[in-house]
């Protein structure tokens, strides 16, 4: 006889779970999942009727359809305590909102001081978050001073417990190289932007993990201020698959740090309500200011046409792309911006089950390599309790995704209700006197 079967602490049953098989979407239909201790031990149409007792909380999905949660590949998570003068429930607010759209693993790409306690905090259930995997504060010309400095402080980034290490622009090249070698050393991963000094070659050469915004790509064919030709392409597709580079596209957000964003449309995204009014007169006031470097009105269209090529050319070769926005930063509310960045990855040329797949199963592939990390990207056995229940079909329209009718995070069930609740309390915290 076999082991016997443990009732599950909740099952969802009557839906329609979307599975990966070799990156193609398949739907089970009319199944039930059981989940225990936040991890799904069950995805089946008959499901074992000794998983249920009066403990089990069963939520009927009434026809619904499932859909792993999202992982937002390049994120900026605040800080546990006092972020820059934001109010103290800022971070959980964030972090809510995340949760609240279906993104249910985030990898952020910022550290701050006691960030490290927010992913203690969520992984021990006293805070409401997504699955944080985090980079420490980035390597830049401001706290990178020479390659010894540079290799010291990979060890030191290792020794406190970030998962990753953060380049930004400005390192030196042997800087940028003594940072890989320490990282290589160490085993851990080093992600983010291409240093102009450094360059895209050199960067998939030394083993970057991914290659955020597709940073350094139009620069290496110098095609920023003019339209980038089909054998330019055809150089970069190749070394990004010579590299077995991961690139996390951000193309939503580029758009809009570039100056090729319709200010009119940003300025009317009904989320910007959910973020303090400092951060919401912030980004109102960027395209008045042409608050950055990246921002260029004469070449904006052509670079982001150059983009969305780029990606398109990555695309169809075949390349490992992997989904992400950039929020909470620029019109890019935390969840909420994950409808901006289908609608551009659609644009250049990216189904919906290709953009889905990137946010999901190539996420939890990407992650697998982490030591302790859990399963993720699947709503399948063994995986982690994550994912969203939605009234449509989201691979015939990404409309689907948004109003959820509940989230499952860690094996935590948020319903529609309860998400509303929270939502329409984080507007009126923040909403302008």
């Amino acid at each position: 006889m076999g082991d016997p079967v443990t009732a599950a602490d909740t099952v969802v049953s009557g839906v329609n779970v979307i599975t990966w098989q070799n990156e193609q979407a398949t739907l089970l239909e009319d199944a039930s999942i059981a989940i225990q201790d936040g991890q799904i031990v069950a995805v089946t149409p008959t499901l074992n009727a000794a998983m249920i007792n009066e403990f089990t909380q069963v939520i009927d999905g009434n026809g619904g359809y499932v859909l792993a949660g999202f992982t937002e590949m390049h994120g900026h998570v605040p800080a546990a305590v006092d972020f820059g003068g934001m109010p103290s429930s800022y971070a959980d607010d964030m972090l809510f909102l995340y949760v609240a759209n279906g993104v249910t693993t985030v990898r952020g790409m910022l550290g701050y001081t006691d960030q490290l306690q927010l992913k203690q905090d969520i992984a021990a259930g006293k805070r409401v978050g997504p699955t944080l995997f985090l980079a420490g504060p980035s390597f830049n010309d401001a706290t990178v001073e020479s390659p010894e400095q540079a290799a010291a402080r990979v060890q030191e980034h290792v020794a406190e417990g970030w998962d990753l290490l953060k380049i930004h622009p400005g390192l030196q090249l042997e800087e940028y190289r003594a940072v890989a070698a320490a990282a290589r050393t160490l085993g851990i991963d080093f992600a983010g932007h291409v240093p102009v000094d450094v360059g895209l070659k050199v960067a998939m050469e030394e083993g970057q993990r991914t290659i955020d915004h597709l940073d350094g790509y139009l620069r290496y064919v110098d095609a920023i201020d003019r339209p980038v030709t089909a054998s330019e392409l055809a150089i970069l597709v190749e070394l990004t698959l010579q590299h077995n580079m991961v690139v996390v596209p951000t193309q939503a957000l580029w758009a809009t740090l570039i100056g090729a964003g319709d200010p009119e449309s940003l300025a009317s995204y009904a989320e910007l309500a959910l973020v303090p009014e400092q951060v919401r007169e912030a980004w109102l006031a960027y395209y008045p200011n042409r608050g950055s470097s990246y921002f260029n009105v004469e070449h904006a269209a052509v670079q982001q046409n150059n983009r969305r090529k780029l990606l398109n050319a990555l695309y169809e070769a075949g390349a490992e792309i992997i989904f992400g926005t950039d929020a909470p930063q620029l019109f890019s509310v935390p969840g909420y911006s994950i409808h901006h960045e289908i609608r551009y990855m659609q644009a250049a040329g990216m189904p919906l089950e290709a953009i889905y797949y990137s946010a999901t199963a190539a996420a939890g592939e990407y992650f697998s390599s982490y030591e302790n990390a859990p399963k993720l990207g699947h709503v399948a056995t063994g995986y982690q309790a994550d994912f969203m229940l939605l009234e449509k079909n989201p691979l015939v329209s990404a409309s689907a995704l948004k109003q959820p009718r509940g989230v499952m995070v860690r094996g935590q069930w948020f319903d529609r209700a309860t998400l509303d609740a929270r939502i329409t309390e984080i507007r009126a915290r923040y909403q302008s006197p």
